[in-house]
């Protein structure tokens, strides 16, 4: 499956929207080359009312609602497209990672037909999915950490 089209319009979106926010997680992975497959879609963000209000907004613009799961200490915000089967998740707080600053702060950017996408590095998923520790996330670590030395030797 080419997740291209389906990047490109998140990408727009957000653009569109102007809310700033960083994929984390195996996706943003793989687009850093891991060979890793996923079918969640993940980002951080600022939780602020500015940005909860261009979360809407971006919502809009892909014709999707906003979940918020049912269990009350989550920070999970959950845009979804039922027509389309889209799925983004947007949170807060992240395990490992100590604020959005820092996240972003070595966040990689990447573009799709114009729009740009940032992506969390390849350290930064590594230190959270071994902070997070469960086992689909201790399961493609190794890998990642392959993935990274090989890009260091670039």
């Amino acid at each position: 499956m080419d997740a291209a089209p389906v990047l490109k319009k998140i990408a727009r979106a957000l653009n569109q929207a102007r809310l700033e926010a960083v994929m984390v997680g195996n996706a943003a992975a793989a687009l850093q080359g891991a060979p890793v497959t996923t079918l969640d879609i993940d980002f951080m963000f600022r939780k602020t009312p500015t940005n909860l209000r261009k979360l809407k907004a971006f919502a809009r613009e892909l014709d999707a609602q906003i979940l918020k799961p049912f269990y009350p200490v989550s920070s999970l915000y959950r845009v979804i497209n039922d027509d389309t089967g889209l799925q983004v998740d947007f949170m807060s707080v992240l395990h490992g990672i100590k604020s959005f600053e820092s996240l972003r702060s070595d966040a990689v950017e990447v573009e799709f037909e114009g729009y740009p996408l940032k992506i969390a590095s390849l350290e930064k998923i590594i230190h959270s999915k071994k902070a997070l520790g469960r086992p689909r996330d201790l399961a493609v670590i190794e890998i990642l950490e392959k993935t990274l030395d090989e890009k260091k030797k670039r």
